[in-house]
């Protein structure tokens, strides 16, 4: 058995696309709590 070093690239590595929406979901998620604290700030006022 020969150990030799296979070297692969980064989307290789990674077998795939990255599609990004994980920024989607933080910018969506992050907007809906702001929008339900501000909700449940003026029902409590």
């Amino acid at each position: 058995m020969v150990d030799e070093e296979e070297h692969v690239t980064t989307t290789e590595a990674r077998a795939g696309a990255t599609p990004h929406m994980t920024r989607y979901v933080l910018v969506i998620g992050t907007g809906l709590v702001i929008l339900l604290f501000g909700i449940i700030l003026l029902v409590a006022a």
